[in-house]
């Protein structure tokens, strides 16, 4: 079976895990500052908080933003679950915006027309969590200018873009964000095994970040309410949760780093060759818009009677996936409220998505085989 992702592997990351086994930290070492500040760097960002998923990573955001009871937060239907459960954790009420039907990002102008009814109706979001899809940024200027007309805050959730560029500048550096978000599944441009990181350029956003993802406890005397009373003492000074990374986890990752524009760089060239071989063919290719480069994360196509599509190319041994299911059509949304026909878009794209191989690993005798039993399929 050929995979729809996979994770890439080698000697040195190997050698990075157990480098830190054979060391003195396993947990809460010098290796996770390092890790963050590969990321912070790579991005162009000022602070960078790794933490144990990018679930949780949307979660600390989401807390550092004082998002909770009576507020509001909004994302795309066209993503994983923990888009918008985070909101829910918080307290919030949460509500979607529809994608652009050909970038299947979030659409501005959707967007905007949703936030004027909400201002007509004193139902401004607090927050709004744009999913950069596939590997590709959404319209960050657009969606930042209308954050500073109606005053809310913007969480990018970048859990597919590591790598990526939009309009010249790196995924990450929160040009038109407070927060950005990345994961390290497995199936991501790189891997922690499980893992994920926030990157801003606020200092009192990262370091109440920081200590979200470890119980609310600090030993820093300046955070704490009163004297220390010596080298042992900490404080929990606000609620938090134990969201943190490993020493093998970022040691992994940090390994990884430094091959990062290797794998988004195969990633392309691998999307490129599909399109060229898949032109012409009865399906609608994945759009790039001219001033992002995309991390290709995922190659998804749309195609008639995807059921049968799907079902034939699994038999014949490629590991096709579906990216997503539209949230608001699980049922614990539906018991919310939503219904399907809500956002026909999301919808309509995922009645004929097909996510196809693509990972760095991919040979193109690998890709030459799934492009024949996509062929024979159709």
């Amino acid at each position: 079976m050929i995979p729809y992702g996979r994770q890439d592997i080698d000697a040195n990351d190997r050698q990075a895990v157990l480098d830190v086994l054979s060391s003195d930290f396993l947990t809460q070492g010098p290796v996770v500052p390092r890790f963050e500040a590969a990321v912070a760097t790579q991005c162009g960002a000022a602070h960078a908080v790794a933490v144990n998923s990018a679930t949780s990573a949307l979660h600390v955001a989401c807390m550092a933003l004082g998002l909770g009871p009576g507020d509001h937060l909004w994302t795309v239907p066209n993503t994983f679950v923990a888009s918008a459960n985070v909101g829910i954790y918080c307290g919030a009420e949460v509500d979607f915006v529809d994608i652009d039907p050909d970038t299947y990002l979030m659409c501005p102008e959707a967007l905007a027309a949703k936030l004027a009814a909400a201002e007509t109706a004193g139902r401004l979001p607090k927050v709004v969590i744009p999913v950069h899809f596939a590997g590709q940024s959404c319209d960050m200027a657009a969606i930042g200018a209308l954050a500073r007309r109606y005053g809310f805050r913007v969480i990018e959730d970048a859990s597919h873009a590591i790598g990526a560029r939009h309009a010249g500048r790196p995924v990450g550096d929160c040009a038109h964000s407070d927060i950005c978000v990345f994961s390290f599944h497995p199936v991501k441009i790189i891997t922690t095994a499980e893992g994920g990181l926030a990157t801003t350029n606020d200092p009192a956003l990262a370091q109440a970040m920081e200590l979200a993802r470890s119980h609310g406890v600090t030993r820093d005397p300046a955070l704490m309410d009163g004297p220390s009373d010596g080298g042992w003492y900490y404080q929990m000074v606000t609620l938090g949760y134990n969201y943190r990374m490993t020493e093998m986890q970022a040691a992994l990752g940090l390994s990884q780093m430094s091959r990062l524009d290797e794998f988004v760089a195969r990633r392309n060239a691998l999307a490129a060759r599909y399109d060229q071989v898949l032109d012409g063919m009865a399906l609608v290719r994945p759009l790039q818009r001219p001033d992002n480069l995309s991390a290709y994360h995922l190659y998804p196509i749309r195609v008639a009677d995807r059921g049968r599509v799907f079902a034939e190319l699994r038999a014949a041994g490629i590991g096709v996936n579906v990216h997503y299911i539209p949230v608001h059509t699980q049922p614990f949304w539906r018991a919310r409220g939503f219904a399907p026909g809500n956002f026909p878009n999301a919808e309509s794209y995922y009645a004929q998505a097909i996510s196809i191989p693509l990972y760095s690993g991919l040979t193109e005798a690998d890709q030459d085989q799934v492009v024949a039993a996509l062929r024979a399929a159709l």
